[in-house]
C-alpha cells in the first residue's frame, strides 16, 4: 500500500532537480556541526548506545536559553515531541488554527480527540486575531465545552505571518486561567528578523502552563539528523513527557551536533543577512507573474495562483514537478484549496534558478498582479 506523503521534501518519489518545498535553511549544515560529526566518526560514535536522558545537550540548551535543565526534553525532531505531548495530555478536545502544520491535527487524532478549527481569515492576511482568539477559549470553558490544549505555530505553517510576544503572552495567560496547555511551535521563530520579539521562552516561568517547542531541523539544516526539544515549567508534564517518549529516540550523533550547532553564532547572524532580503526579492519577483503573494515574515513564501482558484488540482504544481521543480502544494492544509502554495527561500543564486523555470513556464499578460499568469505548456529541456 503507497502511504500519501503529506509535507514538503519528498524528493524520493519524483525526479527532483531543485527542491523548494522544504523549509531549511539554505547555508546547509553548519561546518563545527560537520567537524563535530566528523569527530563522532572517529570515536565510533555510532557503536554505542546514546545518553538516552540526552543530559550534555540538555545542559547546553539550558545554557544556551538561560533556562533550567529540569525544563528541557529532547524529541528525534519536533514532531516527536508533538506526538508525545499529545500521549502525555490525551486531550480530549483541542483548538487548532487554520491552516497550521498538519502535524497538530494527526497527533490529536491519535487518542480520539476532538478537534475544533479556528479559521484564519485571507481578507485579514491570514493573521491571528488575539481577541478572537481568546474570545473562542472563553465561550468553550463558558459552555462546559473547555479546550485542553491549543496549538500555535509562532511563525505560522505555511502563511509565515507570526505573532507578537506581548500577543502570545495575552494567550498564555488566557490558557492559564482556563486550565488549556499552549504548545507554541517556534521551530521558524529564529528565521525572524527579530526572533527576541515573538518567543515565548522568557514568559515560561510566569504563565506555567505553556510548553514551547524548538528544533535544530530547519535553522541549523539537519533536518536528517532529527533533533527537536522542549521547554516547559510544568514538572508533571516534563514527567509524562519522558515516560512516554520512545528510550534512545535521540542518536549520539544528534546529541553531539546539536551542542555543536549551539555554538554557531556566526552562522546565525549570515542566516539573518540571507534570508531577509532574498524573500523579499522573491515575492516581488513573484507578484510580477500574477501571483498574489502573502507578506511572510518567515524563511519561506505563501502565495496564490488566483488564476487556478476553483480549480480541483494544484495545476502550477504539476508543472513545476514536470521540470523537476518541487514546490509546496497547500492543497491538504484545512481552510485551503489547490490555488495556494509555499515555496523556501535559498541562495541568490539558487533562487535565481528557480525564478528562471518560473518565468519560462508563465507568460504574464499585461505585466501587472492581476492574477492572469497563464502557463506555457512548451516542453522544456
Amino acid at each position: 500500500m503507497k502511504i500519501p506523503y503529506t509535507h514538503g521534501g519528498d524528493i524520493y518519489s519524483h525526479p527532483v532537480r531543485m527542491d523548494y518545498s522544504a523549509n531549511i535553511n539554505p547555508l546547509g549544515l553548519p561546518e563545527g556541526v560537520k567537524r563535530e560529526l566528523e569527530q563522532c566518526l572517529r570515536e565510533n560514535v555510532c557503536a554505542i548506545y546514546p545518553d538516552s536522558g540526552c543530559r550534555a545537550l540538555k545542559k547546553a540548551l539550558a545554557a544556551y536559553h538561560q533556562a533550567p535543565e529540569e525544563w528541557i526534553s529532547c524529541g528525534n525532531g519536533a514532531a516527536d515531541l508533538i506526538f508525545a505531548l499529545t500521549a502525555a495530555i490525551r486531550p480530549k478536545r483541542g483548538l487548532l488554527p487554520a491552516p497550521s502544520f498538519l502535524e497538530y491535527s494527526q497527533a490529536l487524532s491519535q487518542w480520539g480527540c476532538e478537534i475544533d478549527f479556528f479559521p484564519l481569515e485571507e481578507e485579514d492576511g491570514f493573521d491571528i486575531d488575539t481577541v478572537r482568539l481568546c474570545q473562542t477559549l472563553h465561550e468553550a470553558q463558558k459552555k462546559g465545552r473547555p479546550y485542553d490544549i491549543l496549538f500555535l505555530c509562532n511563525p505560522n505553517n505555511p502563511t509565515g505571518r507570526s505573532v507578537s510576544r506581548e500577543d502570545m503572552v495575552k494567550i498564555g495567560k488566557k490558557c492559564k486561567a482556563l486550565g488549556t496547555w499552549l504548545a507554541a511551535d517556534e521551530c521558524f521563530c529564529d528565521f525572524l528578523d527579530h526572533p527576541a520579539e515573538h518567543s515565548l521562552i522568557p514568559d515560561l516561568k510566569e504563565l506555567g502552563h505553556v510548553i514551547v517547542l524548538k528544533a535544530f531541523t530547519k535553522i541549523y539544516a539537519m533536518a536528517g539528523l532529527r533533533l527537536g526539544y522542549s521547554l516547559c515549567p510544568d514538572p508533571e508534564l516534563n514527567r509524562r513527557l519522558e515516560q512516554v517518549r520512545q528510550p534512545w529516540s535521540v542518536s549520539g550523533l544528534a546529541q553531539r551536533a546539536g551542542i555543536a550547532a549551539l555554538r554557531e553564532k556566526d552562522y546565525l547572524k549570515e542566516t539573518a543577512r540571507l534570508i531577509g532580503p532574498e524573500r523579499e526579492r522573491m515575492k516581488g519577483r513573484l507578484e510580477s507573474f500574477g501571483f498574489q503573494v502573502l507578506s511572510s515574515q518567515a524563511n519561506y513564501i505563501f502565495f496564490r495562483d488566483r488564476k487556478n482558484k476553483g480549480e480541483s488540482s494544484p495545476v502550477l504544481y504539476d508543472r513545476l514537478l514536470k521540470e523537476g521543480v518541487l514546490i509546496r502544494s497547500c492543497a491538504n492544509y484545512p481552510g485551503l484549496d489547490p490555488s495556494f502554495y509555499r515555496i523556501c527561500v535559498k541562495t541568490r543564486e539558487e533562487n535565481d534558478q528557480f525564478l528562471e523555470t518560473m518565468k519560462e513556464i508563465i507568460t504574464v499578460t499585461g505585466g501587472k498582479n492581476d492574477g492572469t499568469a497563464d502557463y506555457d505548456t512548451r516542453n522544456h529541456v
